[in-house]
């Protein structure tokens, strides 16, 4: 018997937390957002390219930055709520990358990571595009990379104010990162 949720009610992450199914969701402002279940071969290629450039740039950087892949639960609190029962948003990114080790903890991390990257697929582009664009930009993200499998990124920095630039679409040659300063990823490596 499958475990039923109503997806017009509103969820903390201690409920999250009680749901042991195999279905992947996300909470965005508590509501319920599903995930599919497996993502594509060139989704997983993308990602597990991606995360061996990352992780041995933080290697060779010796740095203190830790880098993660879905499913890991990022809790994204607001005003300074720490207990699950306040918490209501809780995703797992494609790809995070966590500076302060304060902000890692048994369950995931809690609070923004410096970088995230999510890998588009027909069913979450206009998800990643908008409502996680937002989330985000709220959370203070600092690096928002959008990679699309047509063999693009795009690139938003949370500016001075608080909010993502325009974005820069990279189609070929390389990436900057910019929350490692001088850094770059080349994008044959990616695709």
């Amino acid at each position: 018997m499958g475990l039923s949720l109503d997806t017009n009610k509103q969820y903390t992450y201690a409920d999250y937390l009680t749901w042991w199914d195999d279905k992947r969701r996300e909470l965005v402002g508590g509501f319920i957002k599903m995930m599919s279940p497996a993502a594509a071969r060139q989704h997983q290629e993308i990602s597990g390219n991606l995360y061996w450039e990352l992780r041995n740039l933080i290697k060779q950087n010796k740095g203190k930055c830790k880098i993660f892949t879905a499913p890991f639960d990022v809790r994204l609190p607001k005003n300074g709520e720490t207990e699950n029962e306040q918490i209501n948003t809780v995703v797992q990114p494609d790809i995070c990358v966590v500076c302060n080790p304060e902000k890692l903890d048994t369950r995931g991390c809690l609070g923004a990571p410096d970088w995230v990257v999510e890998i588009q697929s027909p069913a979450t582009a206009r998800y990643d595009l908008t409502e996680k664009f937002n989330l985000y930009e709220a959370s203070g993200v600092r690096e928002y990379w959008v990679v699309f499998p047509a063999e693009a990124i795009q690139v938003f920095l949370l500016q001075a104010n608080g909010t993502y630039d325009n974005g820069t679409l990279y189609e070929e040659g390389k990436v900057p990162i910019h929350i490692f300063e001088g850094e770059s990823i080349d994008l044959k490596d990616v695709f």
